[in-house]
């Protein structure tokens, strides 16, 4: 087995050289580094990573705490970030947020040892904010984000609200039912802020029983879609906070019999992958940035493991309709 002391041997450098180069390569004139790399590439050398973290007092691993996996967007994120870490050499360790509570999650997060944690499932207002302060390691949240200043990457939230609003308006709805999730959070908050912007600057105002909070577990939307529809006075158009959300929506219209968009029109936000699917074919809003959001936010975990930055790391991506098959005129 070829060992460090072999690759410094091949390339003339001493075993710390070697060392510097796979721990601190900034360290290393770039004539030597490249030296030792063509070393490691013509050798074939594999660094022992346990030693490695030894050495480094690095654990060559990250948390991620997720949303729920019922939510194509957490999915998509979740495979995102997991690559992108093991293209690092890191594994990755991740827990799902208990709806209601962080509680347990956190308790899970502190008795772990990791570099860095990318975080999706966070309230505008959470207590655990603080615990995470006090963690010691680089912190990123992505998706949602708290009140309290931090580094995060998001849409841009209230625009997508907007986006919506003005689409569904464009094409001549004026009967447009919000189905959203807890405004605790800060993408429902922001999208649903957005929404009731421009409703209310067009002189429109949403039927307080049009506008639905829902847990966003397919059981609840499930429940209040039926309650929904069962009103006298319903809706021609559905704006759903996420794509998960307009998924569920468009199997309990399809169920009860109604046809999208000819009886009512379905949006979403998001542009998860499933989105663009034959079988859904969703008209929502998603980000101008080719980059899943997962993958935005642990480059920037990644970018502050390896160089602390004094500033936050703030991202607010813009986003753009994409329209499909589930909006029309009436």
């Amino acid at each position: 087995m070829v060992s460090s002391k072999d690759v410094a041997k091949f390339a003339g450098v001493s075993q710390t050289t070697v060392s510097r180069v796979l721990n601190a390569p900034e360290t290393v004139k770039e004539k030597t580094r490249q030296r030792v790399l063509d070393a490691i590439e013509t050798l074939n050398y594999h660094p022992n990573a346990i030693a490695r973290s030894l050495v480094s007092n690095s654990t060559r691993s990250i948390a991620l705490v997720s949303g729920p996996l019922h939510n194509p967007f957490f999915a998509d994120s979740v495979t995102a970030i997991i690559q992108f870490a093991r293209l690092q050499g890191y594994q990755v360790t991740v827990h799902f947020e208990d709806l209601g509570s962080n509680e347990s999650v956190f308790e899970s997060l502190a008795k772990s040892k990791v570099d860095g944690m990318i975080l999706s499932s966070i309230y505008l207002e959470d207590p655990i904010f603080s615990k995470l302060s006090r963690f010691g390691v680089p912190f990123v949240f992505f998706n949602r984000k708290p009140v309290e200043p931090s580094h995060f990457v998001e849409i841009d939230n209230v625009h997508a609200g907007r986006l919506g609003a003005r689409h569904l308006l464009d094409l001549g709805h004026r009967h447009i039912a919000w189905v959203g999730g807890p405004q605790t959070m800060s993408t429902f908050a922001g999208r649903y802020a957005g929404f009731r912007e421009v409703m209310n600057e067009n002189g429109y105002v949403t039927k307080p029983s049009w506008t639905v909070v829902t847990d966003t577990s397919p059981q609840h939307i499930h429940k209040q879609m039926i309650r929904l529809l069962k009103e006298k006075e319903k809706p021609t158009a559905i704006f759903a906070a996420t794509d998960s959300i307009a998924i569920y929506v468009l199997d309990v219209l399809k169920s009860m019999g109604y046809r999208v968009p000819e009886d009512i029109s379905v949006l979403g936000i998001d542009n998860v992958t499933w989105s663009g699917h034959s079988s859904f074919n969703l008209t929502t809003i998603g980000a101008t940035y080719p980059k899943n959001l997962g993958q935005v936010g642990v480059e920037i975990l990644f970018s502050i493991m390896e160089s602390p930055s004094e500033k936050w790391i703030q991202k607010t991506i813009p986003v753009h309709l994409i329209p499909r098959g589930t909006t029309a005129s009436i």
